[in-house]
């Protein structure tokens, strides 16, 4: 058995898209629209196989951030400490608040956490 996906709701589906392309290196799919409800997905593929689906819909409201029940990070390995600093640092340099500079963590993960898309953290780790 395997994770097929994990789904994120957003209110801008296309920033979303764009970020997880431009930073992390995803393929987006053409994209979904159901104009019966207004809901609008993009599958976003990595490395590796991981897919992401950023999802937009009316009337989906925003939930307190960043602490609060539920997923509280993805995270994306990037192969090595080097990898990590560098788009931290660019990351920082483009606006993006970085919640955790990059550290080693008590359980032994070198990594950094930047809030991104929309309030929700993305984890980057060797």
């Amino acid at each position: 058995m395997r994770i097929e996906h994990v789904a994120l709701y957003v209110n801008d589906v296309e920033a979303a898209r764009d970020f997880f392309v431009k930073y992390l290196g995803g393929a987006s799919n053409t994209g979904y629209r159901n104009p019966n409800t207004g809901f609008r997905s993009y599958f976003i593929t990595f490395e590796g196989g991981a897919r992401l689906e950023v999802m937009s819909k009316p009337g989906i409201e925003d939930m307190d951030k960043p602490e609060r029940t539920g997923y509280a990070h993805v995270a994306f390995s990037l192969g090595s400490r080097e990898r990590v600093d560098a788009l931290t640092e660019r990351m920082a340099a483009d606006g993006y608040a970085v919640a955790s500079s990059p550290r080693v963590t008590g359980d032994g993960y070198y990594e950094s956490c930047v809030v991104a898309i929309e309030g929700n953290r993305i984890e980057l780790t060797v």
